[in-house]
């Protein structure tokens, strides 16, 4: 298969599967793009609000093209998408509420450390570890956490996106067995349907009507589909082909992809200082994803099981 930059590109034969390296991608930028228009919302209906009309909406969408099946597991199967389902809950909301105390980048930054230590612990070569030390200095360039003042940082805001990367990393191990022990996006719809019944108390208390607002619902559909349905969707494919430890560190394109978003959609520019730490970051996915060809599903399974 010919390669170009970052992504693998898929053969042309008739049903080959699109790459995984590429979901991964088009799942990042879905989600990030989501992430800007979810700037605008917060205001509307606070934090709890916003991920309950996020998850509901979500759950909505995803129902209508798929129809889960709830027979026929194991106990061990539903544990695994029910703790899936509050890893979704508590990763929305964590970093949601974060925001609430932090600067986006000092934010962003925390969180990032769930998936980039995940990914150097589930590594076994010095290569792929190398390769999330120097995407963790472009992480760091990037969000431009070195410029902020330590007045800026509240502690009930750090330990709210640590949380909320600690949830990251579970998701993406708990996505990658969902995918293994449900059928097409069954996994995935009944862990969305868990996430939306245990936040959604908690939204409507907080925001009542507001939730049914017509620039609510607007807003928060566009969310749900980009940030949820679609990369949510994507990655548990890609999950399937790809190793985790992989993933992992083709997720150090989130950072870099949010300049963008924050640029197309707020008109945010980008400093010299966080023109590099892109760079940073993407030599690092481009040395990883270069080391050879995705693993099979059984390679995948073994990681990170």
């Amino acid at each position: 298969m010919a390669r170009t930059g970052l992504v693998t590109l898929p053969s042309r034969a008739k049903g080959a599967a699109p790459s995984p390296v590429l979901l991964v991608l088009l799942a990042i930028l879905s989600v990030q793009f989501g992430g800007a228009m979810a700037a605008t919302l917060l205001p509307l209906i606070g934090v709890t609000g916003s991920v309950t009309l996020r998850l509901v909406l979500a759950v909505a969408l995803l129902l209508l093209f798929a129809r889960p099946r709830v027979r026929g597991y194991t106990r061990s199967d539903w544990i695994t998408v029910i703790s899936f389902g509050v890893s979704l809950a508590a990763m929305n909301t964590a970093f949601y509420a974060s925001l609430t105390r932090l600067p986006i980048g000092v934010a962003v930054t925390i969180e990032f450390v769930g998936p980039l230590l995940l990914a150097a612990t589930l590594s076994r070569r010095l290569r792929d570890f190398l390769a999330v030390l120097v995407a963790a200095v472009g992480v760091l360039l990037i969000s431009e956490v070195l410029n902020s003042s330590a007045d800026t940082v509240d502690p009930i805001g750090v330990l709210l996106a640590l949380t909320a990367g600690a949830a990251w990393a579970a998701y993406i191990l708990l996505s990658a067995r969902a995918g293994q022990r449900f059928p097409r996006l069954d996994g995935l719809t009944l862990a969305m349907i868990v996430a939306a019944v245990l936040v959604a108390p908690f939204g409507v208390a907080t925001a009542g009507a507001a939730l049914v607002s017509p620039e609510a619902l607007l807003k928060g559909l566009g969310i749900a589909l980009l940030s949820s349905v679609l990369p949510y969707s994507l990655e548990l494919l890609a999950l399937r082909r790809l190793a985790a430890r992989i993933f992992g560190i083709l997720l150090s394109l989130e950072p870099a992809v949010a300049a963008l978003a924050g640029f197309v959609v707020l008109g945010q520019l980008l400093s010299p200082v966080q023109l590099v730490g892109i760079a940073c970051v993407v030599l690092a996915s481009v040395a990883v994803t270069r080391t050879g060809p995705p693993p099979s599903r059984h390679e995948g399974a073994a990681e990170v099981g």
